[in-house]
């Protein structure tokens, strides 16, 4: 339920936090139409969101029925996005970069990610933290997960006509194959380590058996 939510909450929040960051970073006197942005992303991201929810509703029982492989169908849409992406990008002839600049790029996004990821995982688990093992990983691997899906068409929308639409969407195009890649990696040892950690609470908390005298 909380990956769930993040991911929802994420998507609404940006289609607000994005022009606002455009906004304050290049200044109060940058020609940006923040109405024509946002009411652009919330037709991409928010209204397709709604749509689904409200299909949903009428279609539960006969998808529930018929068990259709979402997954399946997700990962390969998911798949076909980064494809086209990295497709569209890299086939524009303005790009201007070099391999050296490229490796530089990927070993910055890999070290965010590893850092974000890290920086959560000690926030989760703090001393006086009430998260649950669980909860952890959840805060993990969603807080700091962002979907081309999503940032793609906010580039695409916020920067239309901007010839250099693709060189600016190379980073997200590498931050996505490398969250998928660390998130692989790294679920055989944090599925180790919550089976241990909730194992541990649940004797710390089982009451203790009364001494006979």
């Amino acid at each position: 339920a909380a990956a769930i939510f993040n991911s929802a909450f994420g998507s609404f929040l940006g289609i607000v936090i994005t022009p606002l960051l455009l906004l304050l970073f290049l200044g109060s006197s940058s020609s940006v139409p923040f109405t024509s942005i946002f009411s652009q992303l919330f037709m991409t991201v928010v209204v397709p969101l709604i749509i689904g929810q409200i299909v949903r509703r009428y279609i539960k029982d006969w998808l529930e029925r018929k068990k259709p492989p979402f997954g399946a169908i997700s990962s390969c849409v998911l798949l076909m996005i980064i494809y086209t992406t990295f497709c569209d990008t890299f086939a524009n002839p303005n790009i201007d970069l070099d391999k050296f600049s490229l490796i530089i790029i990927v070993f910055i996004i890999f070290s965010v990610q590893m850092s974000f990821m890290f920086l959560t995982f000690l926030f989760s688990t703090r001393s006086n933290s009430t998260f649950t093992p669980a909860d952890t990983v959840a805060i993990v691997f969603c807080s700091t997960h962002k979907s081309l899906t999503l940032g793609i068409p906010m580039l695409k929308i916020v920067f239309a006509g901007y010839e250099h639409l693709s060189l600016i969407s190379v980073p997200l195009l590498i931050y996505h194959p490398a969250q998928i890649l660390l998130g692989s990696l790294l679920v055989p040892t944090i599925k180790s380590w919550m089976v241990s950690r909730q194992k541990a609470l649940k004797l710390t908390r089982q009451p203790k058996a009364p001494v006979k005298v």
